[in-house]
């Protein structure tokens, strides 16, 4: 089992070294809300998001840490910085569309933004117990 433990790992790791440009992706889905109503609760965004599945592995975008800040503003609009596991990653352009359209489908959220950064690198680390678990990486 250690053995499988750490080819999972050292997938990963080689996943998240390969050196390629660090393109800015940015993607908006849903419409500025008509009226202010009760906004959705970040439990709620948290749970739209972990709707969303990296294709490669089957952990959500949420528990493989790669959210890193959701700002929420008092017209339900959302915010979003997300990280990728390498800067090559081949789904760059298609997981953060993902997100917002997920979030943009709950009531009480406007328009939702989500933005690529690439500060701090995304680490292992920022997986949950459970993601990790699901990896075999314990």
């Amino acid at each position: 089992m250690s053995e499988n433990i750490n080819e999972n790992e050292a997938q990963l790791i080689e996943a998240m070294s390969v050196a390629e440009d660090k393109t800015e992706y940015k993607a908006t889905a849903g419409t500025p809300l008509a009226t202010i109503q009760n906004i959705a609760s970040k439990e709620e965004i948290i749970e739209a998001i972990r709707s969303v599945y990296d294709p490669e592995l089957p952990v959500n975008v949420y528990d493989m840490g790669l959210i890193y800040d959701i700002k929420q503003e008092s017209d339900g609009n959302v915010f979003i910085d997300m990280t990728l596991t390498a800067p090559g990653c081949p789904v760059a352009g298609i997981l953060p569309a993902q997100v917002a359209e997920a979030v943009s489908l709950l009531e009480g959220v406007g328009v939702v933004e989500v933005k690529i950064i690439w500060e701090p690198a995304w680490t292992i680390d920022r997986m949950t117990d459970e993601a990790k678990a699901m990896l075999d990486l314990f």
